[in-house]
């Protein structure tokens, strides 16, 4: 199993469990890339997606809603199977 389907299978498990640095992996495993930090919050973008994807950090874990909006946007590129 590769580095970036275990972090996608850990995601899936359990989005409240991931760092806020495995987050940021994750989005940038999946092609997004980080166009701007402010604060807490990272917000990624990706080539043929319409929307910026936002990932904060709170004390040093990444909000799951903001996971599971990643893992969404990755379903609807093709990038992961949907459920």
């Amino acid at each position: 199993m590769t580095r970036r389907s275990k972090l996608i299978s850990r995601a899936l498990r359990d989005p409240g469990g991931l760092r806020f640095a495995e987050g940021c992996a994750l989005a940038k495993q999946l092609g997004f890339e980080l166009v701007r930090t402010r604060g807490s919050h990272s917000i990624f973008k990706r080539e043929g997606y319409d929307r910026l994807l936002n990932l904060q950090n709170v004390n040093g874990v990444a909000k799951a809603y903001q996971v599971r909006q990643i893992l969404d946007a990755a379903r609807e590129l093709g990038l992961i199977e949907k459920e």
